[in-house]
C-alpha cells in the first residue's frame, strides 16, 4: 500500500513523461494492482516510442502548447485522487502520454483490437495517420468541445476520451478514411467492422465527415459510403443516413452545418438536409430539407408546408432543442 501511495503521488504532480512507461508495464499494473511510475529508471523503453516512427510527431512538439491535453491531463489527475483504483488504468490511458494523439491512439488501438490484430500495431497505424493529418488532429479537438458543450450527460474530457463511444467511433472512422483515400482500402474495413462491433457504429469508410460532430449515445448509427456530414452536427442514436437500395454510385445522404438528426431518423438517398435544419425524433426522410427548416414524421414532412416552411431562428444542432419549436 505504500508503495502503491508513494507512486501514484509522483505520478500525480509529474509532467507528461519523458521516459514512457511500457505497455508491458502498463499491462503488469492492471493485473497486479500496483501504480508503476512513469519517470523511473526501471521502467522499460516504451511501446510509446512508435510515435517516433512519424516525422510530424517532432513537429506536434513544438506546436502552440495543447490547452484540451493539458486540462485533460488535470481531470485525470483529479479522478485517480478520488478513486485510486483508477490509478493503473489512468496511467495506460492518459498519463503515460505526452500528447493527446498517443493517448487516442493507443486507447483506439486496445479497443479494436483482435488475437490477430495486436493492439500496438493497430496503435502504431492509428498515431501515424493522426499525428501526418494536421485537419484529423483539429477535427478531434473540435469534436471534444462539442460533445462538452452540447451534451449535459459530459463531466469531462478524460470521460468522452475512454467512455463515449461516439466520440471514439468517429475518431477511427477518420483515421479509416485517410486509409481509404490513400489505397489501403482491406485496413479501412477492417477498422470499420471492428469499430461496428466493438461500438454498434457502421461508418463506411468513404463518408465524409466534418469537425464539431457529436454523436450521442450513438448506438445503431448507420452511415453509407457516400454520405457527407458537415461541420457542427448533432445525431442521436439509431439513425441511418443510407440508400433506397435502387441506385449505385452517389446515393446517401448530405447533411449540411449545424444540422441537428433526432433519434431513430432513417435518411434515405442522396437528398440534401440544409444548413441549421432539424430533424424530427423518428422521422423517415425521403426528400430535400430546406435550410433552417423543421422534418418529423412518416414520411416526413415541413412544419408549416413545403411551400411555406416555419424557419429556424437558432442553430438546433447547438441548442439540442428536440421540440417543435
Amino acid at each position: 500500500i505504500n508503495n502503491f501511495s508513494s507512486s501514484l503521488s509522483l505520478l500525480l504532480t509529474a509532467s507528461p513523461p519523458s521516459q514512457k512507461t511500457s505497455m508491458a508495464t502498463c499491462v503488469d499494473c492492471l493485473r497486479s494492482g500496483v501504480v508503476a511510475d512513469p519517470l523511473s529508471k526501471d521502467v522499460p523503453a516504451s511501446i510509446y516510442d512508435f510515435a517516433e516512427l512519424s516525422s510530424a510527431y517532432h513537429h506536434s512538439k513544438n506546436e502552440e502548447k495543447d490547452e484540451l491535453w493539458h486540462r485533460m491531463r488535470e481531470e485525470a489527475r483529479k479522478d485517480v485522487e478520488q478513486e485510486p483504483v483508477l490509478g493503473s488504468y489512468y496511467v495506460c490511458a492518459i498519463l503515460a502520454h505526452g500528447s493527446l494523439e498517443s493517448a487516442l491512439a493507443t486507447h483506439l488501438g486496445y479497443r479494436l483490437a483482435t488475437p490477430n490484430l495486436p493492439g500496438p500495431n493497430l496503435a502504431e497505424v492509428i498515431l501515424t495517420v493522426l499525428l501526418d493529418d494536421r485537419a484529423i488532429r483539429k477535427a478531434i479537438r473540435e469534436d471534444m468541445k462539442a460533445i462538452k458543450e452540447r451534451d449535459p450527460a459530459c463531466v469531462s474530457y478524460v470521460q468522452i476520451m475512454l467512455n463515449f463511444k461516439g466520440f471514439l467511433a468517429i475518431q477511427a472512422h477518420r483515421v479509416a478514411h485517410r486509409l481509404w483515400l490513400t489505397g489501403r482500402v482491406p485496413l479501412a474495413l477492417v477498422i470499420q467492422n471492428r469499430v461496428s462491433e466493438v461500438f454498434a457504429v457502421d461508418i463506411h469508410p468513404g463518408a465524409r465527415i466534418g469537425k464539431g460532430v457529436l454523436l450521442d449515445h450513438a448506438t445503431g448509427t448507420v452511415i453509407g459510403e457516400t454520405a457527407v456530414i458537415g461541420d457542427n452536427v448533432s445525431i442521436l442514436h439509431n439513425v441511418t443516413l443510407g440508400g433506397t437500395g435502387k441506385c449505385s454510385g452517389d446515393r446517401h445522404p448530405k447533411i449540411g452545418d449545424g444540422v441537428l438528426v433526432g433519434a431513430g431518423t432513417h435518411v434515405l438517398g442522396n437528398v440534401k438536409i440544409g444548413h441549421g435544419a432539424k430533424i424530427g425524433a423518428g422521422s423517415v426522410v425521403l426528400k430535400e430539407v430546406p435550410e433552417r427548416t423543421t422534418a418529423v414524421g412518416n414520411p416526413a414532412r415541413l412544419l408549416g408546408g413545403r411551400n411555406n416552411p416555419i424557419k429556424l431562428t437558432k442553430i438546433p444542432s447547438f441548442t439540442m432543442d428536440h421540440t417543435y419549436e
